[in-house]
């Protein structure tokens, strides 16, 4: 099928049009032999489908993080067939900047077809850019004015794509450099197969990295091929020390005569005027600062006071599912199984989907408004003090989300130092997988606890557990960067896109794929844990005439949980409650389903009632006081705060690290961190008289 790469700088709009050319017909998998996310989706023509893939956003082809090497490698075959065509989006609101990335492309002298897009913002503004003179200053290419947001302008976009692959190669108009440079890029590209364009890339790759040729990062790593061409490259960059720095130069300054000569700037204020404006107050470092906590506590606090009554009409529908089927299905073991294993265990997860879709509704929201980029440049100020990169930060917060993707989110970094602290504490913060259990603990133990001034106390100590996490991801990063990967912190360079509002057909999009995975986890991961679980507390049977909690005691799980008992109950845990810690180590929201499936199982009355007051009204068998109280369950959330509960976490941090030595490190070091400071908030309470 024929192929077109979608390239361009981040913020052009390059995800919105993607989205409008491809629609629902999306894949989403890894590119092949590295682990970067590749996003590809079927575009309909009149002369049959073509396959869109869209390229990671950069701002070079300069091998500086794996991004921009992955983008390199895929426009030039080097990671699987070269792409039929290119389609280069531009943003027209910042043509200079954009152009820079353009020319870069339009190099390797593939058939391309520029998308100037947010020409609408253009002409509200006034300014205007002449699209015919911009074509012939970058080679005769197609430029094409359209509106990613809007949808215009792209019928003639998809004709000019299905004529660009048949159309012959542009031949780019080459940087201004000095004879010697020149002639040293000419040598270099005699004995590099991509010619100039490779030639370029390596000596500017070379010269931008840190890293050493072992190192997945490094230009050349698992390229024999280019070993001499290195060597070389290496020579050459001693004998001329500031090439990089003069091709730097040559596009720039080349960028800048062709936007003077084919962009008008407008009379009237734009977008950017206004975003300048609001920049005033939303960039402060104080009145900043305050807007954007006063953001997330507002999403905490309606993470469990305002969705909450969502989430209490799914746990009547799941108890009312699990007390129909107790009241037509056969007693036994298939009717215990499908009861308390498969409604029980994945239904008391689901409970918590409108939790997880408020916070990725408001992730999104951030991100496509362009504010994320501003709370980034806040964060950077106290971040820079902890050795943290300010790139650093939108990791970070998407690990509020899930610690995979934000993981993948550090290839941007270009430091290899910067990106494994990074990496290393990113999956501190706590996840929307933690969010299930929070949400279990605080509704259990804290909802009857009132509500200070109009805010409950359950929505306060949401927001204090990601504040805490949020500090810690910081204190240990600080840690980490005056000891074993000590580095200086390079000074933040961020681009503030212009404010606008989120597109509803993509937030909505996002909101409900985050949604699907979630439930698609329930319906598989969890499902299978949950059997296994259910399995494990199933058998062996007890007698009979057992007491009620016999049969948990004496199953697999019962004594597996009785095993690690003595290591857990200084932190004020029963060997119940070490049954959901170890099933949790799979995934960290399978503790809730084990817990449904714990007392379910153990539970012989026909009522189904829901978990949060099971767990209320657990008793010690021995002296009959409460097993969940206030204190148990504020260590239990700490516990949850810091523990490593997550497979795929511990995966893909070996898949970025290139090995096991940081993975079992980051195992190690989170749970001595989650055992200690659950110890001391279990045990300290107890001195000061909690219980």
């Amino acid at each position: 099928m024929t192929t077109v790469a979608l390239a361009g700088n981040p913020n052009c709009g390059k995800t919105t049009l993607f989205n409008q050319l491809t629609g629902l017909r999306q894949r989403v998998g890894n590119y092949p032999g590295v682990t970067v996310e590749r996003r590809s989706g079927r575009l309909r023509t009149q002369e049959g489908d073509v396959d869109i893939l869209d390229l990671p956003g950069t701002y070079s082809l300069v091998a500086r993080s794996r991004d921009e090497s992955v983008a390199f490698e895929a426009l030039t075959g080097r990671n699987g067939p070269p792409p039929d065509a290119v389609l280069l989006v531009v943003d027209a609101t910042h043509l200079e900047r954009n152009l820079y990335l353009a020319l870069s492309i339009l190099e390797l002298e593939l058939p391309t077809v520029v998308a100037l897009n947010m020409m609408d913002e253009v002409e509200r503004s006034g300014a205007r850019v002449d699209t015919d003179a911009l074509s012939r200053a970058l080679g005769g290419v197609p430029v094409v004015p359209v509106s990613a947001r809007k949808g215009t302008g792209l019928d003639d976009l998809n004709a000019a794509v299905v004529q660009a692959i048949h159309a012959p190669r542009p031949h780019a108009p080459a940087p201004d450099l000095a004879p010697e440079h020149r002639s040293a890029l000419e040598d270099l590209a005699q004995i590099l197969a991509g010619g100039l364009p490779e030639a370029r890339w390596l000596l500017s790759s070379l010269a931008s990295t840190d890293a050493t040729p072992d190192d997945e990062e490094h230009p050349v790593h698992g390229r024999p091929d280019l070993e001499a061409a290195a060597e070389q490259a290496h020579r050459t960059l001693a004998e001329h020390p500031d090439l990089p720095t003069a091709l730097i130069e040559a596009r720039q300054a080349q960028a800048s005569r062709i936007a003077d000569a084919c962009w008008t700037r407008g009379t009237r204020a734009d977008a950017d005027a206004l975003s300048d404006r609001v920049d005033r107050w939303l960039l402060h470092p104080w009145i900043g600062t305050a807007v954007f906590t006063t953001v997330m506590f507002l999403l905490f606090q309606g993470l469990f006071a305002w969705v909450d009554p969502l989430v209490g009409w799914i746990e009547t529908l799941v108890a009312g599912t699990q007390t129909v089927a107790a009241s037509i299905l056969p007693d036994g073991a298939l009717a215990d199984l499908f009861i308390d294993g498969i409604v029980g265990g994945v239904g008391n997860v689901i409970v918590f989907l409108p939790q997880i879709a408020l916070l990725f509704l408001v992730l999104a929201v951030l991100e496509d408004s362009g504010y994320l980029a501003r709370a980034a440049y806040l964060s950077d100020r106290f971040m820079a003090k902890a050795g943290l990169h300010g790139k650093a930060f939108v990791p970070l917060l998407s690990g509020f989300a899930c610690a995979v993707p934000a993981i993948m989110a550090t290839r941007g970094i270009e430091n290899r130092k910067d990106r494994l602290v990074t990496i290393l504490v990113t999956p501190l913060m706590s996840c929307s997988a933690r969010l299930p259990v929070y949400a279990l603990l605080i509704g259990a133990l804290f909802s009857r606890s009132g509500s200070v001034g109009p805010f409950s106390v359950g929505g306060l100590m949401m927001f204090g557990l990601y504040a805490l996490s949020a500090a810690t991801a910081v204190f240990v990063a600080f840690v980490l960067k005056k000891t074993v990967l000590a580095s200086p912190t390079p000074a933040l360079v961020l681009e503030l896109p212009t404010y606008r509002l989120p597109r509803v057909v993509d937030v909505l999009r996002r909101v409900g794929d985050r949604c699907w995975v979630f439930m698609r986890d329930a319906g598989s991961i969890i499902l299978a844990i949950s059997i296994v679980m259910w399995a494990m507390l199933y058998f062996p049977r007890a007698p009979a005439d057992a007491p009620a909690d016999a049969q948990v005691a004496q199953s697999v799980a019962g004594h597996i949980g009785r095993t690690i008992e003595p290591a857990i109950e200084p932190l004020g845990y029963d060997w119940k409650i070490g049954v959901g810690l170890l099933a949790s180590f799979a995934a960290r929201e399978v503790f809730v389903s084990t817990m449904a499936l714990v007392y379910g199982v153990s539970d012989a009355e026909e009522d189904m009632t829901p978990l949060r007051e099971r767990l209320r009204a657990e008793r010690d068998a021995d002296t009959g006081r409460p097993v969940y109280t206030p204190l148990v369950g504020l260590s239990l959330l700490v516990f949850f705060l810091y523990a490593p509960q997550c497979m795929s976490t511990l995966a893909i941090i070996r898949r970025e690290t290139g090995g096991w030595k940081w993975t079992l490190f980051s195992l190690g070091f989170m749970g001595v961190l989650a055992w200690v400071a659950a110890f001391a908030v279990y045990q300290g309470g107890r001195l000061l008289g909690f219980t």
